[in-house]
């Protein structure tokens, strides 16, 4: 019989016999008393017989065998009542720990169940249901609304809406267009469409994800197989303090009553019910463990490596401005380059062409396309010849673009450059941003105690370290090949718990080589996959941190649950021991704590009570993402004059300064107004503390009051340009550039906190 149907036919047996017996007993048939309670007692003697018996086989000790003797003990004694009481003590037991363990897994057989077995495959007009493991990459296979994706593909012809929620935990359905790469495990919400397969069924996302799943619920942490031995120890300690009770006394009952109480469910049972529970929290997260042992690693993380690309930084190039040599519109300049740039698939030009998109210019069609892999290419863009790429590939060298290397090298950023009919008109200037919440994830990892947070890169060290200020890390070690990160990795092991996280195939033997492994997103490099212990599903650094607390605070309750358990059993044992707890108050009693210490081993599932604060909600994050995105436009305007200014002509300066002052009047302040009014009061709610935004407020009456003086300043140069110093006017731009480009990241922040999705 499987265990989900053995555990809850044994307690209700052993309930019906006990009660029964009562009944039996209160109608004067002391015999059918004794029959029920007997019978009752021997079924789980010898269920529980035949597991010790396997047990041994295996050579494994265990300690049902204490339940085993305080049944047998119970019955040799004629306490019937224990032994029947005992029995159900020992059916609720093992109900409690089927039940407990179940919930505690919950997550990760969702996992595990969800996977499909077959696709439906396209082969010209017919489409025939066949195994997965059938489906070789380049095939096309149908997926269905409400069907899970069974393989990983690339979309084809038609764009897809597809709920990544059993993977990432996020609950908003993700657009995707043709061409785009899917992984499978997602669900289909919207329209049929085609997919274009990349990999076997054994080494697609989900495929891997299942496999750590299984391993997952297999385990056993060092933790766990700690709580074995120690529960083995308590075999002796039980006889013997029962034993010199029965000497001391000359009550046999007294021996009956330390065994009784003696059963160590603490042990077998709440420490792995805490690791497991906080393996399936993890996953509800977004973030998948291997096993125990990895959980308990990371809970005792000392020293943090990070990987730069694609792990601290989004991993793709972001437009920062338009650099304009000479004449030629900045306008003007974005629309030859991205026009141009359509006919490359380099990422820099796909960023160039998406810059284009968002600022609403629109695209013409080159002509006469000639690329030079990995430097640059030319065409012709409405007759005019452009050329894009490096300064290399366009054969030229000005002070301009010498004066711009040079600003660029210090801000870790890179250039491409543009000439137009055989000069050089400018430059589009890129690099890799930041995430959003990278700085805010290294802060909360630091404040759990991790020692020392380390950023690896393959990067010249100018650029790491633009990168390591703004996210706050210790050290920066650059210009690293993937063998030199393995030696970084393998000396901090050597120094204490060290975690390494990387997303791409050369950050494999980085992760392999750590102490934990953490891959960023199951949708990158199957190699980092492989080799890590902890997959990031969702592609957010923070989920570090998070699962970092996870870690923390099931390995702690799995310890209280273990030793408040242990100590109250060892309590019950010597209270029995001298005579002030008979054998059938000392199997309540035991009943009492282990059903105490399961519950407690529980409270892993769930998040601090103390720190749970209301959920703000998928939309309102989604609306003020939004929000900061219609704004980047302005942004950009106001830093690129607070760059120029002072090397405009006169009369352009004067245009300029018009048009921006006309565009923070229309954009900018109504913006900020409608935070300050509606949206901070909106989010106090959300956050700790009686006024916790009073400081962005008070950002807010400053970038007031500098549009308010740049507002008469562009009076008073419209008026007359000799009555105004331009370097008044560039210094005040500069601070108000300064200003307002702090305060959005301050925001982004905060609200980047506010997802607790």
């Amino acid at each position: 019989m499987q265990r989900s149907k053995l555990d809850p036919t044994l307690l209700l047996i052993s309930i019906a016999a006990l009660l029964a017996g009562i009944l039996a007993d209160a109608y004067g048939r002391p015999e059918l008393t004794q029959l029920c309670w007997i019978g009752s007692a021997v079924l789980l003697m010898a269920v529980t017989g035949v597991e010790v018996v396997v047990s041994l086989l295996h050579k494994q000790v265990g300690v049902d065998l204490i339940a085993l003797l305080s049944i047998a003990a119970s019955l040799w004694f004629s306490q019937f009542l224990v032994a029947a009481v005992i029995a159900i003590m020992l059916a609720s037991g093992r109900s409690l720990e089927f039940y407990t363990s179940q919930r505690a897994e919950r997550e990760l057989r969702r996992l595990i169940q969800r996977a499909p077995t077959f696709a439906w495959q396209l082969e010209g007009e017919s489409l025939t249901q066949v195994p997965l493991e059938r489906v070789v990459p380049g095939q096309r296979i149908l997926v269905r609304m409400g069907e899970v994706i069974p393989l990983d593909g690339v979309l084809v012809i038609n764009g897809a809406t597809v709920d990544e929620s059993a993977l990432t935990g996020e609950p908003i359905p993700v657009e995707f267009s043709a061409g785009a790469t899917v992984r499978s495990g997602a669900v289909n919400v919207g329209a049929p469409f085609t997919l274009q397969v990349t990999h076997r069924a054994g080494e697609s996302t989900y495929a891997g994800i299942v496999r750590m799943a299984e391993a997952a619920r297999r385990s056993k942490a060092p933790f766990v197989r700690a709580a074995d031995r120690y529960a083995l120890i308590l075999i002796p300690v039980t006889l013997s303090i029962a034993g010199v009770a029965w000497a001391v006394s000359g009550d046999p009952l007294r021996a009956l009553a330390v065994v009784v109480v003696s059963t160590p469910c603490p042990l077998i049972l709440a420490v792995p019910i805490a690791i497991l529970s906080g393996i399936s929290r993890c996953a509800r997260r977004g973030i998948l463990v291997k096993d125990g042992a990895t959980l308990e690693a990371v809970a005792q993380t000392r020293f943090l490596m990070l990987d730069k690309t694609g792990t601290l930084t989004t991993g793709r190039a972001c437009i920062d401005s338009v650099e304009t040599a000479g004449d030629i519109s900045q306008d003007r300049l974005l629309y030859v380059a991205a026009s141009l740039a359509q006919a490359s698939v380099h990422p820099v030009a796909s960023a160039i062409v998406t810059a284009a998109q968002t600022a609403g210019v629109g695209l013409g069609v080159p002509t006469n396309i000639s690329e030079t892999a990995g430097a640059g290419l030319k065409g012709l863009v409405d007759g005019q010849s452009v050329e894009l790429g490096s300064l290399t590939y366009l054969g030229t060298q000005t002070p301009w673009s010498a004066a711009l290397l040079a600003r660029l090298d210090y801000q870790g950023a890179g250039a491409s450059f543009i000439a137009v009919d055989g000069k050089l008109a400018g430059a589009v200037v890129f690099s890799d941003q930041l995430r959003v919440e990278s700085a805010g994830a290294v802060r909360a990892i630091k404040h759990m105690g991790v020692e020392k947070v380390t950023m690896l890169s393959g990067d010249r060290l100018e650029t790491a370290q633009w990168i390591a200020i703004g996210a706050g890390v210790d050290e920066v070690r650059a210009r690293l090949e993937p063998q030199d990160k393995v030696l970084a990795v393998q000396a901090s092991c050597a120094m204490g718990m060290t975690m390494m996280v990387g997303d791409g195939i050369n950050d494999a033997p980085a992760l392999a080589a750590a102490d934990i492994g953490v891959a960023m997103g199951a949708a990158g490099a199957s190699a980092a996959s492989e080799a890590a212990g902890m997959v990031l599903l969702v592609d957010r650094l923070d989920r570090v941190a998070h699962a970092m607390e996870i870690a923390r605070r099931s390995c702690r309750i799995a310890r209280e649950s273990m030793l408040i358990g242990m100590g109250l059993t060892m309590l019950a044992m010597l209270i029995a021991a001298a005579g002030y707890l008979p054998p059938l108050a000392g199997a309540v009693v035991q009943e009492v704590i282990d059903v105490g210490v399961i519950l407690n081993a529980l409270r892993a599932l769930t998040p601090p009570g103390w720190r749970t604060l209301p959920s703000l909600g998928s939309d309102p994050l989604e609306r003020l993402g939004d929000d900061h995105q219609e704004m980047t436009q302005v942004l950009k305007k106001l830093h690129r004059l607070a760059g120029e200014f002072n090397r405009l002509g006169p009369e352009r300066a004067r245009t300029e300064l018009r048009s921006l002052v006309t565009l923070l009047d229309a954009q900018l302040l109504p913006h900020e107004h409608d935070d300050e009014n509606r949206l901070y009061p909106f989010l106090v709610a959300y956050l700790h503390g009686a006024d916790p935004l009073a400081a962005m407020s008070h950002t807010h009456r400053e970038i007031f009051r500098l549009v308010n003086v740049l507002e008469h300043l562009n009076d008073r140069l419209a008026q007359d340009s000799a009555e105004v110093q331009r370097d008044e006017i560039h210094a005040m731009l500069i601070r108000l550039d300064t200003l307002v480009a702090l305060h959005f990241s301050q925001e982004n922040e905060i609200f980047n906190s506010l997802d607790r999705r």
